[in-house]
């Protein structure tokens, strides 16, 4: 009984590719090129007749190169220079400070401390002008103090210095701070 069934499914699987005509491709063949002849085809005048000549380069592969072959384009190098860039007039800057004004100001003593810019009565974030004898410097507070309550300020020693204008033993001095 199980013979049947097995015996069917082989003779299918040999038999049905011959009976479908399934065979292996074969290779493509190329035209020799000396099949390709002139050919005399007499006109209707018997006087005449028309000569059609060979074939051109036409039929050779699009990569086909030969001894006139170029393989870079004859010319001139591409322009490298870089082109100049068109000046504007642009009017001369004013004299004066072009800041927005603070939103308000205190007055009062700083000091130094190693870690950056303190304020008690600012957050964090708060940019502030702090100008003193020495001159002014813009700066960020970064963290919380001083704790005296005469002192407003706390700053970078580099930067204490700069706005003190006063000796190395120093570690006082009045400044006015503008907080924008």
């Amino acid at each position: 009984m199980v013979v049947g069934p097995v015996l069917t499914a082989a003779l299918a699987l040999v038999a049905l590719p011959g009976l479908a005509g399934s065979r292996v491709p074969s290779a493509a063949e190329s035209v020799p090129v000396g099949a390709f002849q002139p050919l005399l085809v007499p006109a209707s005048d018997a006087r005449s007749a028309i000569v059609i000549a060979g074939l051109d380069g036409g039929y050779l592969s699009a990569n086909y190169v030969h001894d006139g072959s170029t393989f870079i384009e004859p010319g001139a190098p591409p322009d490298t220079r870089v082109p100049s860039r068109t000046r504007t007039e642009q009017p001369d800057p004013a004299w004066g400070s072009a800041r927005k004004p603070a939103r308000y100001t205190l007055t009062g003593q700083a000091t130094f401390y190693d870690h950056g810019t303190t304020a008690m009565r600012l957050p964090a974030g708060t940019v502030v002008i702090i100008c003193g004898a020495g001159g002014c410097i813009e700066r960020v507070v970064n963290d919380y103090g001083p704790v005296k309550p005469s002192r407003i300020v706390d700053l970078y020693r580099p930067d204490f210095f700069d706005i003190c204008g006063c000796p190395s033993w120093s570690g006082v001095v009045d400044v006015t701070v503008y907080v924008y």
